[in-house]
């Protein structure tokens, strides 16, 4: 069993650890390198960009009236789960201000020399992108403060008696920030961001545009109801749709489909695993390991790690938030459990729960094995 404080511990020390690795699915909305084709669906301007409405309406807004006071953009903070177009809209706003974009990651950034040697190069109103800049470390997350505020980089030359501060003016600039954890984002470092803006899931209307423009891009015939198909099974997400359709174009191209509709779609998606409510293998394999093993739960989530043979970060951060967020599974103080809508999506008649059970789920929270 943990420590109780073991596993807030856990989370803050992921601030400067490495994230855990991602295992390689078609449904998983985290970066991967089969993903390097989708630069060429990302739209370059927000009246193309899909979605998000309110975020567009307000980043419409925002960059008229900095170009109307030929003024750089105040600084941004996008944050959000992966996969919505965090990076894209960063790309848009500065072709919108017509201005230079430099990106780059905060676990990239190790020293304060690195940082300083970005933004001296950056020219007035430039755009400077941090993506993940919840991953910066502590000594570089300080000299950004001043550089966001005063435009100024306080920097330290030389060791010992030697050592003297210098101080660089810096030209006026944007620096746009992504996170997908935006709670492990220091305080001082998110005030100094003068527009926060959440990005949230897609509904399938809007992926089935997504798709539909992507299938143009890539000179597939998509029919409408293809194009539907996959939306429905991209989990609300722009970067799954847009690999799910990239593999549908390989089997019908392999398949001699020259037009691909509903039915061509389906059977590609099921090949590789993704069922109509955008589930996949792993899953599955989740799902049906806590209703056979432990009738349905409550189970921990070490114990559901080890009979799965998986990380607990792997159960916490790739697998179970989307199963959550469909109503499948509930984390309740006493471990995990199938909910309703779960025992019906295995086929299985739901478990009555007991008073005290109810109580439990009621209360919600995590468990701590």
């Amino acid at each position: 069993m943990n420590r109780p404080g073991a596993r807030s511990a856990n989370r803050s020390s992921a601030k400067g650890a490495p994230a855990p690795a991602t295992p390689q699915r078609d449904v998983t909305a985290e970066r991967s390198e089969a993903d390097a084709p989708e630069v060429s669906l990302r739209p370059s301007r927000l009246a193309d960009f899909v979605g998000q409405r309110q975020v567009r309406e307000n980043l419409k807004v925002f960059i008229e009236a900095a170009r109307q006071r030929q003024e750089a953009l105040d600084h941004v903070l996008f944050f959000g789960p992966p996969g919505l177009g965090k990076t894209t809209l960063a790309q848009i706003v500065a072709r919108e201000l017509g201005v230079g974009f430099r990106a780059t990651s905060g676990p990239v950034i190790v020293r304060a020399g690195d940082l300083a040697a970005l933004l001296t190069n950056l020219q007035p109103r430039d755009v400077m992108f941090i993506d993940e800049i919840h991953r910066l470390a502590p000594a570089v997350e300080e000299i950004l403060y001043p550089a966001m505020e005063d435009f100024q980089l306080d920097l330290i030359i030389g060791e010992g008696p030697a050592a003297r501060s210098i101080r660089i003016d810096l030209p006026r600039f944007t620096l746009i920030g992504a996170t997908t954890r935006s709670g492990l984002i220091t305080t001082p470092l998110r005030e100094r961001f003068g527009i926060p803006l959440r990005l949230n899931f897609y509904a399938p209307e809007e992926l089935e545009l997504i798709v539909r423009r992507g299938a143009g891009l890539i000179g597939l015939d998509l029919t409408a109801d293809g194009a539907s198909e996959i939306a429905r099974r991209a989990r609300g997400t722009p970067r799954v749709a847009g690999r799910l359709l990239r593999r549908v174009r390989d089997f019908a191209a392999v398949d001699g489909h020259a037009r691909v509709d509903a039915r061509a779609a389906d059977a590609a998606l099921n090949r590789l695993d993704v069922d109509a409510r955008g589930l996949d293998a792993m899953d599955r394999r989740y799902l049906r390991c806590l209703a056979d093993n432990y009738d349905g739960g409550p189970a921990g989530v070490e114990t559901l790690a080890a009979a799965l043979a998986d990380q607990r970060d792997v159960l916490e951060e790739v697998i179970e938030p989307y199963l959550i967020q469909q109503g499948l599974i509930q984390r309740t103080p006493r471990g995990r459990m199938l909910a309703a809508a779960g025992y019906r999506y295995l086929g299985l008649d739901p478990k009555p729960m007991t008073p005290q059970l109810e109580l439990l789920v009621a209360a919600g929270g995590d468990e701590n094995d």
